[in-house]
């Protein structure tokens, strides 16, 4: 298949280099290993996703330890209290 047919095909859907630039720049402000570099605007694009990756894999850890922090404190509080109601809206 051409090139050209290709593009045709995916129509509009198309993003342009501009656009990832643009993405890639807001993802790198949002990492804090790489906003708190010096040279953080000299990080290239594949490495602001693979920072950003591994950004998101240990933001799901922390939500899931914590999660079972939670839920070990619910185990040891009065189950009809005002703290154990906020506990359970934090788990849900």
């Amino acid at each position: 298949m051409s090139s050209r047919s290709r593009s045709s095909r995916q129509g509009s859907s198309r993003i342009s280099d501009d656009q990832i630039v643009d993405l890639v720049s807001k993802l790198r402000s949002l990492l804090p290993e790489i906003r708190n570099g010096r040279r953080s605007d000299k990080v290239s694009a594949s490495k602001v996703l693979q920072e950003t990756c591994n950004y998101i894999r240990n933001l799901h850890q922390e939500v899931d330890d914590l999660s079972e922090r939670l839920s070990q404190l619910l185990q040891t509080i009065d189950p009809d209290s005002a703290e154990a109601s906020i506990i359970r809206s934090l788990i849900m």
